[in-house]
């Protein structure tokens, strides 16, 4: 029940009039990597989908991004610590962010993209990042950043929050 009502929340449309972007996750419990408190794994997944929905506000109106995640894995790996209130994750070369998804691109009930996709960025620690050190998933976001514009179009000026 847990599951189905988690994926349910996060299915919510948004983004600017006239098009929309709708984020499900699929099996969220059974992913690779997300954070184990279940506080903390909502605000995971609410983070992500807030940027996916920043970035299809560059979307045209009239068209909507379905976007289908199948499996995270968070840049990182978490290093339990009892007394600590939130998990610590150690960024090593070794676990960078991978994803997995499956998405369409629609216009009028058109498909004009669709296709399943398997982010990964192993260089994650060389690159320059984007983000300033204070934003939440900021590798994992640069990752879909990349795919975004690759794959669907120009990146909107609010996506980098």
């Amino acid at each position: 029940m847990h599951k189905m009502a988690l994926a349910s929340l996060f299915a919510l449309a948004a983004g600017n009039a006239g098009a929309a972007v709708t984020v499900t996750y699929v099996n969220p419990d059974n992913f690779t990597d997300l954070p184990f408190g279940s506080p903390e794994r909502e605000d995971a997944l609410k983070d992500l989908t807030e940027h996916f929905n920043r970035l299809g506000s560059s979307l045209p109106p009239g068209q909507d991004l379905r976007i289908d995640v199948l499996d995270v894995d968070l840049a990182g790996r978490p290093i339990p610590r009892p007394q600590a209130v939130r998990e610590v994750r150690i960024l090593r070369n070794t676990d960078w962010p991978r994803m997995e998804l499956r998405y369409s691109l629609e216009q009028n009930g058109q498909v004009l993209k669709s296709g399943e996709a398997r982010l990964s960025d192993m260089a994650y620690l060389d690159r320059r990042s984007r983000y300033f050190d204070n934003v939440t998933l900021r590798y994992d976001k640069q990752m879909i950043d990349d795919w975004y514009q690759s794959t669907i179009g120009p990146m909107p000026r609010n996506a980098r929050h």
